[in-house]
């Protein structure tokens, strides 16, 4: 693969991944809530998730979603039930999650890392704008005279290695900004925040139509 082509793959994956979504909110929300470590496991899930998006759009799956109206709305629709559910969970919290009381509480019933990482597996898994991302960027840069399983392997560890290290960044962050955050009116409405925003993605997911030819 052509070194010129591999750096501009890097740069519009590095684009990509830099925008904030789902991955990136439930990041932050579990570097608040758990520490930075839950966070780990969480971008891994993520992580996890895109390879199999990846392989799926490399076999075939972006273009069986474009082509098919009942597939693309299946796996819409569980995509942003999956986000309506993790932000009604947020709005529907009653106690400040960042006081000592309440990171207290979230020590007491922290989730396993294999919970982690199946919620964060499922968001990246369930979101049909990320397969047809993936549909659409591989074949730009692909080298069709050339092994594609190589390639393939490449370009889908440099971006997830990119989101691991993005969503990484994110959570240190959020982390260094949790004294700021553990004032209990100002953690209420961060859940809030997280909750609606994890709605509006959901709503973002539903309202997305199928591109046809």
């Amino acid at each position: 693969m052509d070194v010129h082509v591999l750096l501009t793959y890097v740069l519009v994956a590095a684009i990509a991944i830099a925008s904030p979504g789902p991955a990136t909110l439930m990041a932050i929300n579990n570097s608040l809530a758990y520490g930075p470590r839950a966070a780990l496991w969480s971008s891994i899930g993520n992580a996890c998730g895109l390879f199999c998006l990846s392989a799926a759009a490399m076999l075939g799956l972006g273009a069986l979603l474009a082509s098919s109206e009942w597939m693309f709305n299946v796996v819409k629709i569980a995509g942003a039930g999956y986000l309506f559910y993790l932000g009604a969970k947020q709005l529907l919290r009653k106690a400040p999650m960042l006081t000592a009381e309440g990171l207290a509480d979230q020590a007491a019933s922290r989730p396993s890392r294999l919970k982690l990482f199946k919620s964060a597996f499922l968001t990246a898994a369930t979101n049909p704008k990320a397969t047809m991302f993936f549909s659409a960027l591989f074949p730009q840069f692909l080298d069709q005279s050339a092994a594609l399983l190589p390639q393939f392997l490449l370009l889908t560890s440099i971006f997830m290695g990119l989101s691991l290290s993005s969503l990484t960044l994110y959570a240190a962050l959020a982390s260094r900004a949790k004294g700021v955050l553990m004032r209990p009116q100002f953690s209420l409405w961060v859940s809030r925040v997280v909750g609606s925003t994890f709605i509006g993605f959901g709503a973002a997911i539903l309202a997305m139509r199928r591109q046809t030819a």
